[in-house]
């Protein structure tokens, strides 16, 4: 949330740093506007300190982050939260207490959670048109990376079953980044392929045998 403050110091200086302090946040992060500039004035007299409005507008990953550390004090789950950027976006990790909670059924839960910190952090911004748009991905106990190695073997094996009957077969409904790891996974294999049916909740990938 943007907040905005106006505070009086001898310098512009030590107003911005003033503010800073009272928001709660480091200097480096904060917009200044200066409304008086200071004067010495004679013997004391007439002296007119700097009034400043200084303006603490979070990033995107700072919104994600308290987003994260808040639900989880609310809930009761004693837990950290560490953030990490590269690249590909941010990341937010939570890790020790009772997690599971926060994980679901085939992640469906972290999904959502991940879908609303998404929408928190990148308030009144696209996604496919916006360049300010922050890719926010939230994980629980290294979730994503043990499920990404169930899902790709999970295809492999599949991929064998068919290769072997020459019949194709439909695998569960499954999130759209869940479609995409088992399509990664089947393009390496020679003899199959895959398509994707089925409508929003219930769409499925179905492993294809390719006939010669």
């Amino acid at each position: 949330m943007k907040k905005e403050i106006e505070v009086s110091a001898k310098t512009i200086e030590a107003a911005i740093e003033k503010g800073a302090a009272s928001i709660g946040v480091d200097v480096s992060l904060v917009k200044s506007e200066v409304i008086t500039e200071p004067k010495k004035g004679f013997l004391g007299i007439g002296e007119i300190p700097a009034r400043v409005k200084v303006i603490y507008e979070p990033s995107p990953k700072a919104i994600a982050l308290s987003f994260v550390k808040t639900l989880i004090e609310n809930m009761g789950i004693d837990a950290s939260v560490t953030l990490v950027e590269n690249e590909n976006g941010v990341t937010i990790n939570v890790n020790g207490g009772n997690c599971s909670s926060l994980i679901g059924h085939h992640g469906e839960t972290l999904d959502q959670l991940q879908y609303l910190v998404s929408l928190a952090a990148n308030k009144d911004k696209d996604e496919e048109h916006g360049n300010d748009y922050t890719k926010i991905t939230v994980d629980v106990e290294d979730y994503r990376a043990k499920r990404e190695a169930t899902l790709r073997s999970l295809a492999r094996r599949m991929a064998s079953k068919v290769l072997k009957y020459k019949k194709n077969v439909a695998l569960e409904p499954m999130s759209a980044y869940e479609r995409r790891i088992i399509h990664s996974e089947i393009q390496n294999i020679e003899g199959v392929t895959t398509n994707s049916v089925g409508q929003e909740n219930n769409r499925r990938v179905i492993i294809i045998y390719e006939r010669k």
